[in-house]
């Protein structure tokens, strides 16, 4: 907007300048514009998940709020916030270790939480579930009904996104997760696909992205130095 108001504004004088109103551009002189340089992608590393649920762990109110569970739910599918709180006890199947992500929630002014159907991407979305998240499922069975929303709110219902994403703000405190959002967490876990090897295509499926170039730019944490690389163009190169 800025960059946009300098030119309008240039031309504006520039104008004025040919018709005799200034005898200079005053704009012209002004320095450029530069946007905000974009921060990269952070994603938790072992290290700090580790300290992330001990934290979570601890914390009573985030216990009480099912922080511990939903974070890992959100690490183990890199589902957005209102899309891992749509996922009903009907929507996963614990044999073939799959959820179905067909639905969103969202607050819409003068009518409130809605659950509706999912609108971006519009495909098929049915990603594998890792076998810790089977586990913390079959766990949650024990004390659920296997009804209903899969992380319900006090009474058994849809849970507000906003409203969880205001208790991880408040959970994350001061120490040193300042920066942790709902969104690391999906972050996180396109981070850790891409260190394990697999494709920007198949990482993208499983974040429900059409492009892979929006994964990569977007969610993917990684800073790693390959060696390889260096490796491979000295081979090629080197020796002439």
């Amino acid at each position: 907007m800025a960059k946009t108001c300098r030119t309008v504004v240039s031309g504006v004088m520039g104008l004025a300048v040919r018709y005799g109103a200034f005898q200079v551009n005053p704009a012209r002189e002004a320095a450029r514009v530069r946007g905000n340089q974009r921060r990269s992608p952070r994603a938790l590393t072992a290290e700090e998940r580790e300290r992330w649920l001990a934290a979570l762990e601890a914390d009573s109110r985030a216990v009480r709020k099912d922080l511990p569970d939903l974070t890992r739910w959100m690490l183990a599918t890199g589902l957005r916030v209102g899309e891992a709180l749509a996922v009903s006890w009907s929507d996963v199947d614990l044999e073939a270790r799959t959820v179905q992500v067909d639905w969103k929630l969202i607050r819409i002014k003068g009518e409130g939480l809605r659950h509706v159907r999912r609108l971006k991407g519009g495909d098929d979305r049915t990603p594998p579930l890792p076998q810790f998240a089977v586990e913390m499922l079959h766990r949650r069975l024990a004390t659920w009904s296997g009804r209903g929303p899969l992380f319900p709110d006090a009474l058994g219902g849809w849970r507000d996104p906003s409203n969880t994403s205001r208790d991880l703000r408040t959970a994350r405190g001061t120490a040193g997760f300042t920066w942790v959002t709902s969104h690391v967490f999906r972050k996180t876990c396109a981070t850790i696909l891409d260190e394990a090897g697999l494709s920007a295509r198949a990482i993208a499926d499983q974040l429900g992205h059409a492009r892979p170039s929006m994964t990569r730019d977007v969610y993917m944490g990684r800073k790693v130095i390959n060696p390889q690389t260096a490796a491979a163009l000295d081979a090629a190169l080197g020796k002439r």
